[in-house]
């Protein structure tokens, strides 16, 4: 199976339910469906359709990541920032970190290789998954990121991302990345 919507009755919550309850909570997103989307390149070929003139948009690539203790992460960098894992586990404290599997991904976020999301964390906050998020997007006025699938994307304000957060009861961690 693939990452888009076409197979979302297969996710434990379906991008359409996500997005039903953004609405319930009052958080503001502006949907964009497209061709999936597997890399950042692929990103990369869609967002001038997306784009809003003067704004400081902020895309994302995501890193679905275990340490040595089988701990599970979700890092959320700028599209193009470059990252050393065994740098960044020293930064965190941690030991041997690796990418997960698409099994583990799957059990801990919900969702298919390729459609990772900091929107998962709906997921990922009662499986104990630690959010971090580039220190980036502190100088961004809106985050575009996938609903759960790969055919979808939604450009959401930041101070909304952090409503959400709120929400699912996740403490996000900003990351200052050199």
């Amino acid at each position: 199976m693939d990452a888009s919507s076409q197979f979302q009755d297969t996710l434990p919550i379906t991008s359409d339910a996500l997005l039903a309850q953004l609405q319930g909570w009052g958080l503001d997103y502006m949907l964009h469906e497209h061709v999936p989307l597997r890399t950042v390149e692929d990103a990369k070929s869609v967002e001038d359709a997306m784009e809003v003139p003067g704004e400081a948009a902020f895309r994302v690539k995501n890193l679905y990541l275990r340490d040595k203790k089988k701990r599970n992460y979700l890092v959320t960098l700028e599209q193009d920032r470059e990252i050393d894992l065994k740098a960044l586990g020293a930064q965190l404290g941690v030991g041997g970190l690796s990418f997960g599997s698409p099994d583990r991904l799957m059990q801990t976020l919900g969702v298919r290789p390729g459609a990772v999301t900091p929107l998962a964390m709906i997921n990922g906050a009662q499986n104990n998954v630690r959010f971090l998020i580039d220190a980036a997007v502190k100088g961004a006025d809106r985050i575009y990121m996938h609903p759960l699938v790969n055919d979808r994307t939604v450009a959401m304000d930041v101070a909304d991302l952090w409503g959400f957060f709120d929400r699912v009861g996740v403490s996000a961690e900003v990351l200052e990345v050199s």
